[in-house]
């Protein structure tokens, strides 16, 4: 099985990633804006990046590379295979000294993630997935939670989405903010989250890890239509998303099939 072979080696990197993260937390670290957006980005973001360069390119010398801290090169990631990494997704969690920030790996082959680890190096959450292998979390197999109800169903997401959602399907749970967006997908693959959305303007980084990790623990991760995403194509950014066990997954895309206008 793709991936198999790198699941240990991988979660060591993820540790040491994590462990550079957190160091460098707790010193006068530096920050600054980019893009067109005035996203954040700290020194933390590009040497957790570079590190997980050099690493990752020691596991897999043959795969391609597609980071959110390194300029993006088709011809550099044209390859069977290719590394999707968010050296610290949820930035500006890690900047205010929040916990919920995590260091988000995924190896895609064929356009779908074969292997995934998300590490929450503040909260010592490791999660780990192969395709066909199942999912954990700290070395103990994780399953999304049951059911197709929607009533007293725990969900996080903009909170424009819960009260569509709400008004749809009243009697939901809104739970907190998850400011690192690959987390709160993966909380549904662990039962914490019966359910969660991402708005439009996602990219492969931010959710290729989250993906394996849903659907290997039993879950389904698509857009509003029911459509799986794909990976390491030339356009990285994608719709909103919904994320949930297989059974409230099917409730929830028929509620919002057709009406995505209403949550735009």
């Amino acid at each position: 099985m793709p991936g198999s072979e790198l699941r240990e080696p991988l979660e060591a990197v993820m540790r040491e990633a994590g462990e550079l993260a957190r160091v460098t937390s707790r010193g006068d670290f530096k920050r600054w804006t980019k893009g067109h957006d005035n996203s954040p980005v700290s020194e933390a973001d590009i040497a957790v990046n570079d590190l997980l360069k050099h690493r990752l390119g020691a596991l897999a010398p043959a795969a391609g590379w597609l980071s959110e801290e390194t300029e993006d090169s088709l011809a550099g990631r044209a390859m069977t295979t290719a590394w999707i990494v968010d050296p610290i997704d949820g930035t500006r969690a890690f900047i205010a000294g929040r916990p919920d920030w995590t260091v988000s790996v995924a190896l895609v082959e064929h356009d779908r993630p074969v292997l995934a680890a998300l590490y929450a190096p503040v909260t010592e959450e490791m999660f780990l997935a192969v395709r066909g292998r199942g999912a954990t979390l700290n070395g103990a197999t994780i399953t999304a939670n049951a059911g197709a109800a929607l009533a007293q169903a725990k969900f996080a997401g903009p909170k424009r989405y819960l009260d569509r959602l709400e008004n749809l399907s009243p009697n939901i749970l809104p739970q907190p903010k998850v400011h690192s967006l690959a987390l709160r997908l993966t909380r549904v693959a662990h039962g914490g989250l019966d359910g969660a959305i991402a708005s439009p303007g996602s990219h492969d980084w931010d959710l290729a890890a989250a993906d394996l990790l849903v659907h290997e623990a039993g879950g389904a991760m698509t857009d509003f239509n029911g459509v799986p995403l794909r990976y390491n194509q030339p356009h990285v950014v994608h719709g909103a998303l919904i994320a949930a066990g297989t059974s409230r997954h099917a409730t929830l895309i028929d509620l919002v099939r057709g009406r995505q206008t209403e949550f735009a």
